[in-house]
């Protein structure tokens, strides 16, 4: 190979010389694995690239190439060089022995208006494509150090979808042998209930080029399955066309469990509390039966509980197994079932609606469950003469929703301290939907502000909604 064995003039710069303008052109030669420069007749350099300058260093104006040459093979080089630009035609310059020595194709560029030519030359042969494989090896060996000391398992496959890479983590969790997963193999690891939809959905990726997600049970090296997240992103050329595929399997398996469970026992404080309103309901209505007089009032009195039942339902944390439909519902629906408890009279719901399903109900339903319930305990909805009124407007994609609630209780100032429903309430907004809240305590009664996108209130959205 080449040696650095020169001698810098006093005081000159040691900067490249790069003579094109073209950018593209100089990132593409910069980024070829072999040294490559172009230099005068007389063997100036006008121009290296990346890999010979780490290799020789940099050079300045009127530097020879041959300059940086071990003493043995400068003579040779150069003599080769001299007859090869004297021919004008394409030639060869061998530097070194035959077994270790690199080997540069110099070909001529068109001469310029003088008559002049300059040379390019590119190092091939025998020690180039062993650089080059070994600057491959190199970069594998850090995919495969890197990959491997991440705790997911990782994958790669050809653009085509044929898999030929798995980091350590994915034997290890599998216990399969190496590279019995490779091709279409990979597929026998799922669950036979997850087979065709994983399929399905790498299929789906690698024609359109999307992201592909999605969750399924993988084979344990136990015999057991495991629900692991599935995950790959497209790896794309200059030019768009997508030449790999990287991907992930993390394990998930305990995460999901744990929220199966705490789903299961959430419906079953949900279904009790339920129980409990039946048994109030019940209890007023057989108490009505021997009080005649009192009928009226106990239907009536039934009627707000079973709807504080049904608001509740709406409004208690769900999971999507749990999340109740609310089909082409809008956000004023939602919000009179909420409020249906109460006396009509006392509450007002006014202005833009906009559409909402279930990925916005249960928060929002939170929400407001919580402050029309602090309400009948201490605010507007605890007197007979006081009032709540919720004003709705849109404003390009963002809702505001303003609660004000006057002739209540007078207010003296904020509390002291903030109930745990409050909090999950503001949870709620902020961060299942990104929104904001800001309460003023005035003194009149509490004023609430909600600020949140109207397409986080959807699934998928709609550009209508029915008042």
């Amino acid at each position: 190979m080449l040696h650095r064995e020169r001698q810098k003039d006093e005081g000159r710069m040691d900067v490249p010389v790069i003579e094109t303008s073209d950018p593209v052109w100089r990132d593409i030669a910069d980024q070829i694995p072999v040294p490559a420069w172009t230099a005068d007749r007389n063997g100036r350099l006008l121009w290296t690239n990346r890999p010979w300058q780490d290799e020789n260093g940099a050079v300045s104006s009127g530097d020879l190439w041959f300059c940086s040459l071990a003493a043995e093979t400068r003579g040779a080089a150069v003599d080769e060089w001299r007859a090869g630009t004297a021919s004008g035609r394409p030639f060869v310059v061998r530097i070194g022995d035959h077994e270790d020595g690199t080997v540069f194709s110099v070909t001529p560029t068109h001469p310029d208006a003088a008559g002049n030519c300059r040379w390019t030359a590119v190092a091939t042969g025998d020690a180039a494509r062993r650089e080059a494989e070994s600057a491959r090896a190199a970069t594998r060996a850090e995919l495969n150090t890197l990959t491997n000391a991440m705790p997911q398992m990782v994958w790669a496959t050809r653009p085509d979808g044929h898999h030929d890479f798995y980091n350590a983590q994915w034997y290890r969790f599998t216990g399969v042998p190496e590279g019995s997963t490779d091709g279409e193999g990979w597929n026998g690891m799922f669950h036979t209930d997850d087979q065709d939809r994983a399929w399905t959905r790498w299929r789906h990726s690698l024609a359109t080029g999307e992201d592909y997600e999605i969750e399924y049970r993988l084979r344990h090296r136990s015999g057991k399955y495991r629900w692991v997240l599935g995950r790959a992103l497209p790896v794309r050329d200059g030019d768009g066309r997508i030449v790999r595929w990287i991907g992930t399997c993390t394990d998930i398996d305990s995460a999901k469990r744990a929220a199966e469970q705490n789903d299961i026992l959430s419906r079953e404080l949900s279904h009790r509390i339920k129980n409990i309103f039946a048994i109030i309901t019940g209890l007023i209505r057989m108490s009505a039966r021997r009080m005649p007089a009192m009928r009226g009032f106990a239907d009536e009195l039934a009627a707000r509980v079973a709807a504080l039942g049904a608001a509740h339902d709406l409004a208690r944390p769900h999971s999507d197994i749990s999340r109740p439909s609310v089909g082409e519902a809008t956000l004023h629906h939602v919000l009179r079932d909420l409020l249906a408890p109460y006396a009509a009279e006392q509450w007002q719901i006014t202005g833009d609606d906009v559409a909402i399903d279930d990925r916005g109900a249960t928060p929002v339903a939170l929400l407001f469950h919580e402050l029309a319930t602090n309400a009948a305990k201490y605010g507007a909805l605890s007197t007979a003469d006081g009032r709540v009124s919720i004003r709705t407007s849109r404003r390009g994609g963002v809702l505001m929703i303003d609660w004000r609630e006057l002739g209540g209780p007078a207010i003296v100032g904020a509390p002291d301290t903030v109930g745990f429903g409050t909090r999950l309430a503001t949870l709620s907004i902020e961060q299942q939907l990104a929104g904001t809240i800001t309460r003023d305590w005035r003194h009149e009664g509490l004023a609430v502000q909600i600020e949140v996108a109207c397409d986080a209130l959807v699934r998928e959205p709609r550009t209508d909604a029915a008042d």
